[in-house]
């Protein structure tokens, strides 16, 4: 069974250079455009099925009588902690896999899981599978990381990251908008097998669409094709665990890049997951009224998103960290207008959550570009993966235990976290603001 995964999942063989300047020039543009694509589509749809059931748990606790301390656990600390394990994990193996069939069997296996998840009745079942989710939902990022490296030059990187970035705000905007919807009309086991139906079929489609890198296409490096400087690449002795060891573990900046991304998903992840409980319950919204408000906080996320790459690419001429640091801040004041009470209406809460969106989605993005840029092209999706960890032990705290916090000291303590992981995240990446290569990085 090992030999048949390391067969599919094995890089593809590097083709003869093609000598036509136009052909590659053609050939450039065309698969750059096929492959974004793809990889677009089918992440929205690793997203799609990985939030369907947050959004439908509002009727699952009528439903099925399951306590908000059931749900958090479920929905975010039990999904979070497998999938910030297996994104790590995924991404050692990503790092020496072919991300065509790596990214669209994950999808498959997702869709799968969602729907036997769907026709689930006792908790440990659901725990069961939605752990299973969360393994397979890391084999998304790990490719799409590998794939903006190999494609899309330093130079365009922050651009075409932040447009890719979006497909995690299209894939939310469509639970956030059909979930509580589906739930209401035809009950929360439809609204979460129909992306796993829809899974399944995306990832037969990126199956077909994606390949590897452009050497596996008889394509220069995008280096060469950019004309910008590359790096060395490491020796065939220093391979597997030394570059782990040497642009990861040892990696100041990486370790500085993951704190951050914790505190920035516990923030993300509390928005995300307990807002639709908190307009219901403290601002007495409609079950509808508060998905509507909450689909908002995505579409403020497509926002940020772009703004942050545009600006980290030519406001700051590569540097991804300014950007982090500031957009931290202005996630401080969110989180005093929400304590001042900002949100009584449905436009106030749909704009405060459009804001907490675009602030909160702008470092989500460039924290996991700025690892990939501090560490080495051969330890990109590693470098991804080690902060993506950190980042979903994040979301993982977000869930159970700040359920907790809520029951506890109300709705508060909810703000209180909010406000203290925001300033957190600020004074770890703040130290960074000046970084834009790892200083181990060479070029030839």
């Amino acid at each position: 069974m090992i030999s048949i995964l390391r067969r599919v999942f094995r890089p593809a063989p590097l083709l003869a250079l093609i000598e036509d300047l136009d052909l590659v020039e053609k050939n450039y543009t065309r698969w750059r455009l096929r492959i974004f694509f793809a990889m677009y589509i089918g992440y929205a749809f690793f997203y799609f099925t990985r939030q369907s059931f947050p959004f439908a748990m509002a009727a699952m606790e009528s439903d099925l009588g399951l306590s908000k301390v059931d749900l958090g656990f479920l929905s975010t600390t039990l999904l979070s902690v497998v999938y910030g394990v297996s994104k790590f994990a995924s991404g050692i193996l990503g790092d020496r896999s072919n991300p065509r069939y790596f990214m669209s069997i994950g999808l498959i296996i997702t869709g799968i899981l969602n729907i036997l998840f769907s026709f689930s009745t006792t908790w440990w079942v659901f725990a069961l599978f939605w752990g299973l989710n969360g393994w397979f939902q890391g084999w998304g990022w790990p490719g799409c990381a590998k794939l903006l490296t190999s494609w899309y030059a330093r130079s365009e990187r922050g651009r075409w990251w932040s447009m890719w970035n979006t497909s995690h705000n299209l894939g939310g905007w469509c639970v956030a908008a059909m979930t509580p919807l589906l739930a209401s009309a035809w009950g929360w086991r439809a609204a979460i097998w129909l992306p796993g139906v829809l899974a399944i079929i995306v990832g037969f489609f990126l199956m077909s669409s994606l390949r590897d890198t452009p050497e596996s296409l008889g394509l220069p490096s995008i280096e060469v094709y950019k004309k910008e400087e590359s790096q060395t690449l490491p020796s065939e002795n220093e391979k597997g665990w030394s570059i782990f060891w040497d642009y990861v573990l040892c990696n100041r900046f990486v370790w500085l890049l993951a704190f951050g991304q914790f505190f920035i998903y516990v923030v993300r992840t509390a928005v995300n997951f307990w807002t639709i409980f908190y307009l219901m319950e403290v601002k007495h919204f409609s079950y509808i009224e508060a998905g509507f408000c909450v689909s908002w906080f995505e579409i403020g996320g497509l926002f940020g998103s772009l703004a942050s790459g545009w600006l980290s690419d030519i406001v700051f001429q590569g540097k991804r960290n300014p950007i982090n640091v500031l957009f931290n801040l202005a996630i401080l004041g969110l989180v005093v207008l929400l304590y001042r009470g900002v949100g009584s209406s449905m436009m106030s809460a749909a704009c405060l959550l459009f804001s907490f969106g675009f602030f909160i989605f702008g470092p989500q993005m460039l924290i996991g570009m700025a690892a990939a840029e501090l560490s080495h092209k051969k330890a990109v999706a590693t470098a991804t993966g080690f902060t993506g960890c950190f980042s979903y032990l994040g979301a993982a705290v977000a869930g159970w235990p700040l359920a907790h916090v809520v029951s506890s000291y109300g709705w508060q303590g909810f703000v209180v976290i909010l406000f203290a992981c925001s300033a957190l995240g600020a004074l770890t990446l703040l130290p960074l603001w000046s970084a834009k290569v790892y200083p181990h990085r060479t070029s030839g």
